[in-house]
């Protein structure tokens, strides 16, 4: 990591190893749960089954707003450090849990809202992991470095997912338990917790909060942190800087559920696909998406991040146009993998530009309200995603996907040029 000095790479490294480790976790049940759904809910007709398989993904996310206001005070008021760690337990508490959990053929329903239960609190705990690193890194490291830096630390998370995959392909192409894959993942976030304990708080936070005692003891009322922007005072511009970053915020579970998640059915339904193939299937595609984040991650080096944004989401909008022709006129698995691939490799996603974003917060309200938004806009395109989708293509058919695809990019456009303006403004986000 060029430009990074001793210390600045051991928190990087760090929290890359938490942030892999987390999201290994986190991403086990999201790839397993064409196999996991048949064992912890009821069967069902197919309409039903499509109904509580959206219920099971949305039960990660819905509760994540209420987790960001959670995490959020406590990164903001106690620290960055405590938070990563908290949420590194919270989560191979949860995978222990589901590891030992029997089925709905032993327990019921009781297996069902157990196993929703723990996937709330991965949801939960993947929340102030992701947002807590990012800020971290950001608040240590200045740009130009500083991009690369975090997108690293997001880099972890594509791996971490991708080997999330590569267990569960294993483990099931191979008739082996699939209890094996969440007992490594409580394993290995144990490890990441204890990893973590080495961190030391930001200086930039230590010092925010000093000036806040400070100004408080003067008799001042008013966040210090509130005169970080210049614009920190137009509350009008902070609504539509918020506005912003949530719809840059939608891009990624839009582009995960319409790359992943969306063909599942198709490949049951027309290729007999089962699901240890399914498995096997978004473990290929997961690579694509890691070779696009490490080329992202290394462009941000030599490139402006939000010139990146702006190109891949004019491609994204161009080929959004044209994805129920592809797949309407797909006709065998392989034609299949190329959409979901083309799909990934230009996702609509924040990174590499996440430390512009983060930097125009203030310091000392940073944790609640980068992670407020970052689950908000979660919660809300997953549950618009699974459940909208359900109806909109069985009247529309794939062309339904345009009344949720193409508004989306077209928001995330907007919303990367607000923030190309704000950049352009002087005087800069105050560090």
């Amino acid at each position: 990591m060029i430009g990074l000095n001793h210390k600045q790479k051991e928190a990087v490294g760090l929290l890359q190893i938490g942030t892999f480790l987390e999201y290994f976790d986190l991403m086990l049940y999201v790839h397993m749960a064409v196999l996991l759904n048949e064992l912890f809910f009821p069967k069902t007709d197919p309409h039903t089954a499509a109904l509580l398989s959206a219920f099971a993904f949305c039960s990660t996310f819905v509760l994540r707003p209420f987790g960001a206001l959670l995490f959020g005070y406590i990164g903001d008021n106690i620290g960055r450090k405590t938070t990563v760690i908290l949420t590194t337990m919270m989560m191979s508490t949860s995978c222990i849990i589901m590891a030992n959990l029997p089925t709905y053929a032993q327990i019921g329903i009781t297996a069902t809202w157990i196993v929703t239960l723990c996937r709330i609190i991965q949801g939960l705990s993947s929340m102030g992991e992701i947002i807590g690193a990012e800020i971290y890194v950001t608040e240590i490291v200045k740009p130009p470095a500083q991009y690369p830096a975090v997108s690293f630390v997001i880099l972890a998370a594509s791996i971490g997912s991708t080997v999330a995959l590569g267990v569960s392909s294993l483990v099931t192409t191979n008739g082996l338990n699939w209890r094996i894959a969440f007992w490594i993942g409580a394993g290995i976030a144990v490890v990441g917790s204890v990893a973590r304990t080495r961190l030391r708080e930001t200086p930039e936070f230590l010092e925010a909060k000093k000036k806040r005692k400070l100004k408080e003891v003067q008799g001042f009322r008013d966040d210090i942190a509130d005169e970080a922007l210049d614009f920190g005072k137009n509350k009008k511009s902070q609504i539509k800087t918020h506005m912003a970053y949530i719809f840059i915020q939608c891009g990624w579970p839009m582009t995960f559920y319409f790359g992943y998640l969306y063909f599942n059915q198709i490949l049951k339904g027309s290729y007999g696909y089962s699901a240890e193939d399914i498995i096997f299937h978004n473990f290929l595609l997961s690579i694509i998406v890691l070779f696009s984040d490490i080329t992202l991650t290394f462009l941000s080096y030599r490139i402006e991040p939000l010139k990146i944004l702006k190109v891949k989401g004019l491609i994204f909008l161009g080929y959004v146009l044209a994805f129920p022709f592809l797949i309407i006129l797909s006709s065998c698995p392989a034609h299949v993998f190329i959409i979901q691939a083309i799909l990934l490799a230009i996702p609509l996603a924040a990174m590499p530009a996440d430390a512009i974003f983060i930097r125009y917060f203030p310091v000392l309200k940073r944790f609640k309200t980068a992670s407020f938004i970052y689950a908000f806009s979660r919660a809300i395109m997953h549950v618009i995603t699974s459940f909208g989708v359900i109806y909109l293509t069985e009247g529309l058919g794939h062309w339904g996907v345009w009344i949720i695809m193409i508004p989306v990019t077209l928001a995330f456009l907007w919303s990367t040029r607000h923030f190309q303006q704000l950049n352009n403004l002087k005087p800069k986000p105050a560090d």
